[in-house]
């Protein structure tokens, strides 16, 4: 579907503004994003970055077509503190890789976000990369110093570009610190192989060993996606040293002017007035709030501002949002006992809000604001021809977001279990006969034992019902 009415814009990191994206080719259109290091936890600013990069992946699935467009999302299951908790726990190293992947990708499958085309692991990719550190030696371009390996940043012209860095100013580009400064040619030199540790390695022409961060990235990308791919997603904190030093390696291992033509850097997420840091211990984990939201909560609360902006993080905007999506599906459940059929209407997609640089905010917006009209034309009993205008098409929206996934019947029951749905039923039915028999204590106390319970009785023309609250 690539006949569009506006044309998709990105804000481009690397050339600082807004540009139409268009891809090399539209029957193949690929989009890397950097995945998490496996030996912990996701935090939530960890999840933002993934719903961005997921809104991105449906908007041009819709847009060029689902079999079109190939993303690439990586594990990195290999890394210095990986290795030192294997050592400490007595344990391989995949005891803990596989188990934290797999609680990512559950934990971002509760936030609604669709498996990748590819998740390449690094530890697969390891001939790979020597492949590509052994082109970098070969070319000039790297190095080897007391069993490591370097990447020589003064012979890659453009380094920096990206980060708005110059090579007098940097110091240093990798993750290890300043112990790999004695080594170096260049302080801002960043490390592609280092020698074993705790007797983990690999065997390669340059010594055994492992591979530094950022080789693995360029590696995989390369094998999933090809030597230039369409657009890098990531953090803004991935800027520099990171995806600087992917351009770099990319470029010069590949013989390439340019290793992504669109970079989409989403911004910081804050915990009140600080930024969200494990060195100031706010850090929110998206498996503690997935025990006390549902995911679809989070993931709106994640899309409330503009990719690009500061997202301040909050239990109010966390509740804001789950009476938003309460809003949505009653809607939702009302035009269904109408009878009306939405799926063959287009989303609102190829219009100057979404395809302007991914506003979601922005259509988010106009979707709850469809929403409230919507029953407020209900409540006055308008025709259903005025009631049946542009919801509809905003309900398609907001399921190509990622929003109202689920039957409504079912959002309002929550997780609740077969047992207290049972018991629930049986207070709305306490509820309903003591309103009717007009004993209005009883109706009091049976509403008193709902809220008690956690859920909200709502009594209409029909009887009484009750939501999770």
């Amino acid at each position: 579907m690539t006949d569009q009415t506006h044309p998709l814009t990105l804000y481009n990191s690397l050339t600082r503004k807004k540009e139409q994206f268009i891809p090399q080719d539209a029957s193949r259109v690929t989009m890397y994003n950097c995945g998490p290091t496996v030996y912990s936890y996701a935090h939530i600013g960890n999840a933002r970055a993934a719903v961005v990069a997921d809104v991105l992946f449906r908007v041009l699935r819709h847009i060029y077509g689902e079999e079109h467009v190939v993303y690439a999302r990586n594990l990195t299951d290999i890394d210095d503190k990986i290795i030192k908790a294997a050592t400490e726990q007595g344990v391989e190293i995949s005891a803990i890789t596989e188990k934290f992947a797999k609680i990512y990708q559950d934990d971002l499958k509760a936030l609604n976000c669709l498996e990748p085309t590819e998740e390449p692991k690094a530890t697969t990719h390891i001939p790979d990369m020597i492949v590509m550190i052994s082109e970098l030696i070969e070319k000039g371009h790297a190095y080897e110093s007391d069993g490591h390996v370097f990447f020589d940043v003064s012979t890659y012209e453009a380094y920096g570009k990206l980060s708005g860095n110059t090579l007098d100013a940097l110091r240093g580009g990798d993750r290890v610190g300043e112990g790999e400064v004695a080594r170096k040619k260049n302080s801002a030199d960043f490390v592609l192989w280092k020698p074993e540790l705790d007797g983990v390695g690999w065997d390669a022409p340059f010594g055994r060993g492992r591979p530094g961060w950022h080789i693995e990235c360029s590696a995989m990308a390369k094998a999933t996606l090809g030597e230039v791919i369409d657009i890098h997603c990531g953090g803004v904190d991935l800027k520099f040293p990171h995806h600087e030093n992917e351009i770099a390696q990319s470029c010069c291992a590949n013989g390439e002017a340019k290793f992504a033509n669109y970079w989409v850097h989403n911004e910081f997420l804050n915990m009140g007035t600080e930024k969200m840091s494990k060195s100031l211990g706010n850090v929110t984990l998206v498996h503690d709030l997935l025990k006390e939201w549902d995911g679809e909560v989070i993931r709106l609360a994640l899309l409330k501002a503009h990719y690009r902006s500061e997202l301040n993080w909050s239990e109010d905007l966390l509740r804001e949002s789950k009476a938003n999506l309460d809003g949505l599906y009653r809607t939702v459940l009302w035009m269904k006992e109408r009878g009306i059929d939405i799926d063959d209407i287009e989303p609102y997609v190829r219009d100057t809000t979404l395809c302007n640089d991914l506003d979601v905010h922005s259509q988010i917006r106009n979707i709850i604001g469809y929403s409230f009209r919507t029953r407020e034309l209900i409540a006055m009993k308008a025709e259903d021809r005025e009631i049946n205008g542009a919801f509809p098409v905003a309900i398609k929206s907001a399921k190509l977001l990622g929003l109202l996934q689920k039957d409504p019947e079912d959002w309002f029951k929550g997780n609740a279990s077969s047992d207290d749905q049972a018991e629930f039923d049986a207070i709305a039915l306490r509820r309903q006969e003591a309103r009717a028999a007009k004993d209005w204590a009883a109706a009091d106390a049976a509403r008193d034992e709902a809220t008690a319970k956690g859920i909200v009785l709502e009594d209409g023309p029909d009887g009484t019902s009750w939501r999770k609250a």
